[in-house]
């Protein structure tokens, strides 16, 4: 079972990744536990920074269920199957994000972490969490354990507010973490991409300091942010990954003439904060390429989105598109895509909503005839209002058009809707291999289930 010698506990797989790369540097031998999975659900473990053999892990996956003792719900049987793994394998250090919130989640079973971290605040999953940042810090506070050290970042001031309420409440030392000077690196650069992964390091290092500090091992200085960092840290920091966070891949299906020119570049953004800041990394990204880029083909920026039912794209696309306008990015085409993926196949839904809890899905009513499409011709119709002053005034139903089932697309100026992914795919290769001068940059964003979708086909 797990002790209270070796667990990290903190919310965001990128500050985990970069906490577990540090100390396995130091040669520990490191757990890893992450969500959601993208493609294969043993991305949520990693042993010493790799993950299981599928052999190995199906050895772990045996449930004995009764009706005295059902099955639990996605997520709470992965945590379950977490802490078996890492107690088995005798790790060092356990590295556990937490799954949603912090004061309920199934993670939050850890009565006596080493130390807790929380990451920067935003509105995400607030039909859970709350409406306000007052209420989501309240449930991230959860994570504090009486006289156990934590870290944050430069918060709101009503969220840090709350943050050190129950800090104090608790008898917790909650410290802020500073950015990472990206000098210190010695001329390299992060594994993750994206300007505020620094803020992320920053709190890694600091969670790894107090670890190695709190477990005893004296040998081991201090970290100085304001001087040098020791080799474990700069080699844990330059080389640890994490799919569909600022991940950009040039697809291989296309002919030999059209290699490169369509580019996806995957974020996982799902709520207003992550999506500016996805915003900022692909304007960087698309300024950069074109520096790089030798050939004097056109580029064209193409949005390709799809969120879950819950998240609300009127939120979404403002921050999106006004970042994205200020640093001079505008996109060509937006196309939408329903779902593929549905994780919910061990149990009960791992989503489910507590009770009393409710979501409008009011809106789906209105586009009922379209079916499984419904919600994402939603997204369109607000795409369309975001992007176009004119479309104000347009009838939700009547300026959707009829569903061509020949085509399964519904297309309007300056968006797309398709009934599947593929055939969103299809269609940007098609466009690049029928248009040999333009080059497309793909922004795939909105949900971390369509980067896993992308990435099953696109690599396939």
């Amino acid at each position: 079972m797990l002790t209270n010698e070796y667990t990290c506990s903190c919310k965001m797989g990128s500050t985990c990744v970069f906490t577990e790369a540090i100390l396995r540097n130091y040669g520990f031998h490191t757990g890893l536990f992450t969500s959601p999975h993208l493609i294969d659900v043993r991305e949520r473990f990693r042993l010493n920074g790799g993950h299981m053999h599928r052999k190995v892990f199906g050895i772990f996956l045996v449930a004995k269920c009764s009706d005295d003792m059902p099955m639990p719900t996605l997520f709470h049987f992965l945590s379950l199957l977490a802490f078996k793994i890492f107690a088995t394998e005798l790790v060092d250090v356990a590295i556990i994000e937490v799954g949603l919130g912090g004061q309920r989640d199934a993670t939050n079973v850890i009565q006596s972490p080493v130390v807790c971290g929380i990451t920067p605040l935003g509105y995400d999953h607030t039909e859970i969490l709350g409406n306000t940042l007052e209420e989501i810090a309240g449930q991230k506070a959860g994570i504090f354990k009486k006289g156990v050290p934590a870290f944050t970042v430069s918060q709101p001031p009503e969220a840090m507010q709350v943050l050190e309420q129950k800090a104090s409440q608790l008898d917790v030392c909650l410290q802020v973490a500073n950015q990472l000077d990206g000098n210190l690196l010695n001329g390299l650069h992060l594994g993750l991409a994206g300007e505020h992964q620094y803020v992320n390091a920053g709190l890694a290092i600091m969670l790894s300091s107090t670890w190695l500090q709190r477990t005893g091992h004296s040998k081991v200085n201090p970290v100085d942010l304001t001087s040098r960092l020791p080799e474990p840290y700069i080699k844990g920091l330059t080389t640890a990954s994490l799919q569909g966070r600022a991940q950009i891949i040039a697809d291989r299906a296309c002919d030999n003439q059209s290699q490169g020119d369509l580019v996806f570049y995957l974020d996982g953004a799902h709520s207003p904060e992550s999506m500016e800041v996805c915003a900022n990394w692909f304007s960087l990204a698309v300024k950069e390429d074109r520096e790089r880029e030798s050939c004097l083909k056109d580029s064209s920026q193409i949005l390709l989105f799809n969120c879950m039912s819950v998240r609300d794209p009127h939120l979404l696309f403002p921050r999106l598109l006004d970042t994205c306008a200020c640093q001079g990015i505008n996109f060509k085409k937006a196309l939408f895509v329903p779902n593929m993926s549905l994780y919910t196949k061990v149990g009960s839904s791992s989503s489910s909503l507590p009770i009393g809890v409710e979501v409008d899905y009011s809106w789906q009513r209105t586009f009922k005839p379209y079916g499984r499409i419904s919600y994402v011709i939603k997204e369109m119709m607000t795409w369309q209002l975001a992007t176009d002053v004119k479309s104000e005034k347009l009838d939700p139903v009547s300026s959707v058009g009829e569903y061509d089932n020949d085509t399964s697309v519904i297309s309007c100026e300056n968006s797309m809707v398709f009934s599947s992914l593929p055939l969103a795919i299809k269609w940007l290769r098609e466009t690049v291999e029928q248009n040999k001068s333009i080059r497309l940059q793909v922004l795939v964003t909105g949900s971390l289930h369509l980067i896993g979708d992308v990435l099953k086909l696109v690599k396939t």
